[in-house]
């Protein structure tokens, strides 16, 4: 009753005004959160039905064995709780705090689907997981034997270090390139450390490294060696590189300054909480303060760029959105924490060009009516005649995803083949790629997508190497044999 006490007055607070600056409001509430988290996450866990089809495990990427954790945190057996949950989950405390719940396990919880409100599965993750590194539970993996191979990853993000730690677990050698100068990708420069703390990623990163991982940082292939000079120096090369191209937009005034790429700017953002002198910020090119932002688009880095720009102090945050909010292919919750925190959302509306001389002042929309359900079953977006509008904005932030580089071209490599989106072509079995001995995983496989599915790719792909090298090995000493 307590915690439903406590419960009730947090959701009290948030519908109540509150005068107050919004980092002093977003610190009150954490400090309650902080709480009562360890009594929460006994109560949360005994919720769970242990219904006898498990729809939240079914609908985890990395196939969390979650009834089985959560029954032990109910019963207080909280390392085997985390034993259990890292078994199929490389980074579980990450995927606590940014997974999507909503969409995944929480979202098709049977609890969740009688209205009585959804098991907080993330919580009760985080809380176990937390818990076993401030306990001293989590412990690199070391192998039992070196295999003497080694394999080379170029990528440093979630699918990267996933793959990175299930080979270095088996014996290999892992050897990891990435173009930045710390490990981490998308975790590190692309999710603001409000989600994510910087310091969880780093001790995951660290962790690795204790286990034998050799990371090689502001490595570019193409530049400092060619993927065929990899695939000759190692067993297997697992190309894990994401995708990171911005989308654009082709409208009248595109090019004017002060409208930029939304991974432009969280970059700049989570380089300057590490502690770094950027440029961009320092100059007020990437940097919200005092600004009337504009965010164009409706996914998860659209949220993480209105709640930045909060964050850094903007006079007023808009996101414009071309359909409306049932439809926004981000996290509902994340849009709910963004209008707590005082971001507008201008609903079915599109941006169609950009006022000012050199400098963006405003941005040009029209009014969207939702038509008839096209062949994937979304409404089509159609312009109302006559709906035209203007917003201010002395800063837009391109939120409108990502596509793959060029990468046979970048890798030196011409012969590597391509889906025609650009992502490169595996046999989805083994991971591997027309070349031999070269795999892939993660989003430059299957597109923009979120870090869990990273993760599963990148055990994928770690799977199909150690049976692509096996056999490559085992095969001379077959011959030899004969």
């Amino acid at each position: 009753m307590a915690n439903q006490r406590m419960l009730g007055f947090v959701h009290t607070a948030q519908r109540m005004p509150d005068k107050r600056p919004a980092e002093e409001r977003r610190q009150d509430f954490a400090e309650i959160y902080a709480r009562f988290s360890d009594d929460r996450a006994n109560e949360q866990a005994n919720r769970c039905s242990q219904c006898g089809v498990p729809f939240c495990q079914v609908h985890c990427p990395v196939s969390n064995n979650i009834p089985d954790w959560l029954k032990l945190t109910s019963e207080g057996r909280l390392e085997e709780a985390y034993e259990v949950s890292q078994a199929t989950n490389n980074f579980p405390e990450i995927c606590g705090r940014i997974c999507p719940q909503d969409r995944l396990c929480e979202g098709n919880c049977v609890i969740e689907q009688s209205t009585h409100g959804a098991v907080t599965i993330g919580s009760v993750e985080k809380y176990i997981n937390d818990t076993a590194w401030d306990q001293g539970w989590v412990k690199p993996r070391t192998p039992s034997r070196e295999l003497g191979l080694s394999v080379g990853i170029i990528g440093a993000g979630p699918a990267g270090l996933a793959a990175a730690e299930e080979l270095r677990a088996k014996g290999y050698e892992v050897h990891v390139y990435d173009r930045h100068d710390r490990m981490g990708g998308l975790l590190v420069y692309g999710i603001p450390g409000f989600k994510l703390e910087k310091s969880v990623v780093e001790r995951r990163v660290q962790l690795l490294a204790d286990a034998g991982v050799v990371y090689h940082p502001n490595f570019e292939v193409g530049r400092d060696a060619s993927l065929p000079e990899l695939r000759r120096k190692h067993v297997a090369v697992l190309v894990a590189t994401g995708v990171y191209k911005a989308r654009d937009i082709k409208a009248p005034g595109s090019g004017l300054g002060n409208i930029v790429a939304a991974l432009d700017y969280l970059t700049t953002s989570n380089k300057v909480s590490l502690g770094d002198t950027v440029e961009a910020y320092e100059n007020g090119s990437l940097n919200a303060a005092g600004k009337h932002v504009v965010v164009l688009g409706g996914g998860d880095t659209a949220m993480d760029c209105v709640r930045t720009a909060i964050r850094q102090g903007a006079t007023s945050v808009k996101c414009l959105y071309r359909r409306d909010r049932k439809n926004m292919p981000g996290s509902q919750r994340e849009v709910a924490h963004a209008e707590e925190e005082g971001v507008e959302f201008i609903w079915q509306a599109a941006p169609e060009g950009f006022t000012g001389d050199t400098v963006v002042t405003g941005v040009r929309a029209v009014r969207i009516h939702l038509g008839v359900a096209d062949a994937t079953g979304r409404q089509t977006p159609q312009v109302i005649e006559g709906s035209e509008f203007t917003v201010q904005a002395d800063l837009v932030i391109k939120a409108l995803g990502f596509e793959p580089e060029d990468l046979p071209a970048l890798f030196g490599e011409t012969e590597l083949k391509v889906t025609r989106w650009g992502t490169l072509l595996v046999d989805h079995r083994s991971k591997m790629t027309n070349l031999e001995g070269v795999f892939a995983a993660g989003d430059i496989v299957r597109g923009a997508s979120l870090v869990v599915w990273a993760i599963r790719d990148g055990r994928d792909a770690a799977e199909g190497i150690h049976a692509y090298a096996k056999a490559k090995t085992e095969a001379p000493l077959a011959q030899a044999a004969e």
